[in-house]
């Protein structure tokens, strides 16, 4: 990995957590982004594994800029030593532009919000799975057009800065190939969120797919540029 583009990540990663309201939510929302446990990186800092979980629950002061900075380039290294799988990934998001006729909208908070309370902003019918998720982030696609123009690859540009996010797929039919091409990819939403269609209308492979990948199903029947109107709107 370059060491150019590891330090971009790792100015923005630092950036976000030291400049949020709520920098243990940050670095929580960073840990989780890279799929490395609180004990494995406790100890790569030759901390004891409480400071982490004290950090990221508010219940330990802030960190400073010094100790952010080394937190952000320990994730980084254990990352590096896995094969750089997640850093591969935000690199392609770092380099890359997005296509307005793919990618409507995307955003990425720096606290997390309750998903539930997300999901009733935009009016959603539950289908499956868990709602006690938290949520870091949303993307509105369009569900064609990213299926038939986008690779595996440039599928996962989707995911923004967080897979612990909400994918919204437009102008969906029965919901079964937006489902099918996450199924395929090595990365999973926390939600997904199938636009224009009613909880009838979902095919009946689509809820077991979310199932098997433990993926929050809902449907709205809310237009896109409302949807798009509406979380932009919201004061999280």
């Amino acid at each position: 990995m370059k060491s150019a583009l590891r330090n971009r990540l790792a100015e923005k990663m630092a950036g976000e957590i030291t400049l949020s309201d709520s920098p243990g939510d940050a670095l929580r929302k960073w840990r989780i982004n890279f799929n490395i446990a609180p004990g494995i990186l406790a100890e790569k800092l030759g901390f004891s594994p409480s400071v982490i979980s004290d950090y990221e629950g508010g219940r330990r002061k802030s960190p400073g800029t010094a100790v952010v900075g080394k937190i952000v380039d320990t994730i980084l290294t254990i990352d590096n030593e896995n094969g750089g799988k997640y850093m591969k990934k935000y690199a392609n998001i770092l380099y890359s532009d997005f296509d307005d006729e793919v990618i409507y909208d995307m955003h990425d908070y720096d606290s997390s919000i309750p998903l539930q309370k997300f999901c009733d902003a935009i009016d959603c019918k539950y289908i499956t799975g868990s709602m006690d998720y938290r949520i870091y982030g949303y993307t509105v696609v369009n569900s064609l057009n990213a299926i038939v123009e986008l690779s595996a690859t440039e599928f996962n540009k989707i995911y923004g800065w967080s897979t612990e996010r909400a994918l919204i797929f437009t102008n969906v039919s029965t919901g079964k190939s937006p489902m099918i091409a996450i199924r395929v990819t090595p990365f999973k939403p926390r939600c997904v969120i199938l636009q224009g269609i009613s909880p009838e209308e979902i095919h009946p492979l689509v809820p077991e797919l979310a199932s098997r990948d433990k993926i929050a199903l809902l449907t709205t029947d809310m237009d896109t540029d409302r949807i798009v109107k509406v979380l932009r709107e919201q004061p999280w």
